[in-house]
């Protein structure tokens, strides 16, 4: 075991991976080049968890791919006696999902995160970064949620990541375990799978299809691109404090409608490719982050420009088309 071995969960998903790909960019090359952490990826790969998000660092020597559940206690374990830290980034994640069924995201959310801080804490893990949602906060018309906002989830799964997080700080506060939460806004980019907003709109418009718009299309959102989402978590584990939680905003609010039109023209498509559909139920109105703290302690900011971002994205998705289409 080496003092940088680290148990990344859920990272064949979307954010996960980019986190991994990161980190190892630097060692990429034959061998094991020094100060390259050893990670090892835990991923049940479900529908969201693509084996190919992994592709770039799949025969590198510091990286270790295991199929497996969280909620494995005995294999989470094994696996956790290894290693010194943990970043959780395992989660069923699709608000839409957990209101036709909320069952597998309490079980993995809930009791998930429980049978890995029970293991952290056994192992003697160094740090525990729990990967959260600014959804927790649930909605709020004016302002920013700093940190210390009473967490008031709208959604079932936005009530588990709420639970996930206070267990994590209960552990920190019980046991000591050094536990550090990240609660992120809506993350964009390339190898998102195509059930969130995004991907979902641009595949859809790339084939001709129409789009649907919730409601009033006017619920806003923050969006940050998913480099800066990886790189403010390596912040946080590296130099954060144990038992604090530290919001990781973008810097651009729009509501869901402005999204769309820069969305089509993105794509060459008019409003005509776009349906007005019934509102999803507890659609939250708005969403805001303070990142007052993490900018303070850590120097985190936002580096991506939201319009260059998103071209990128776009650009990515168009390029690659094979990769959406065997996914979705």
């Amino acid at each position: 075991m080496t003092d940088e071995a680290i148990l990344v969960t859920g990272a064949a998903g979307f954010i996960g991976s980019h986190y991994v790909r990161t980190l190892l960019a630097d060692g990429s090359g034959p061998g094991h080049k020094a100060g390259t952490p050893r990670i090892t990826v835990l991923d049940k790969m479900t529908y969201a968890g693509n084996p190919d998000n992994l592709a770039a660092v799949r025969d590198h020597p510091a990286c270790t791919v295991v199929t497996g559940d969280i909620c494995d206690a005995e294999l989470v374990g094994e696996l956790m006696s290894n290693h010194r830290y943990v970043v959780n980034f395992a989660a069923e994640s699709h608000v839409d999902r957990s209101i036709s069924g909320a069952a597998d995201f309490m079980r993995t959310n809930v009791l998930g995160t429980h049978t890995l801080l029970d293991a952290a804490l056994r192992a003697d893990v160094r740090t525990f970064v729990q990967i959260s949602t600014d959804e927790v906060y649930g909605s709020l018309t004016t302002g920013s949620w700093t940190e210390t906002a009473p967490l008031l989830p709208n959604s079932p799964y936005a009530a588990s990541k709420a639970a996930a997080d206070l267990i994590a700080l209960a552990y920190h506060r019980t046991h000591g375990l050094d536990v550090r939460i990240t609660r992120g806004s809506n993350t964009y980019g390339h190898h998102q799978y195509p059930e969130k907003l995004i991907p979902l709109f641009v595949t859809q418009l790339l084939q001709g299809l129409k789009v649907p718009l919730y409601g009033d299309g006017l619920n806003v959102r923050e969006w940050l691109h998913v480099d800066d989402h990886v790189r403010a978590v390596e912040l946080v584990r590296t130099a954060g404090r144990p038992g604090e939680i530290y919001n990781v905003g973008g810097g651009t609010e729009l509501t869901n409608r402005e999204l769309t039109g820069r969305l089509l023209a993105a794509c060459g498509a008019g409003w005509e490719s776009v349906e007005q559909v019934t509102d999803r139920k507890g659609h939250d109105r708005r969403y805001s982050l303070d990142c007052t703290k993490i900018r303070e302690e850590l120097g985190y900011r936002p580096r991506t420009d939201f319009a260059t971002g998103l071209a990128e994205t776009v650009a990515w998705y168009r390029d690659n088309r094979r990769w959406w289409e065997r996914t979705w």
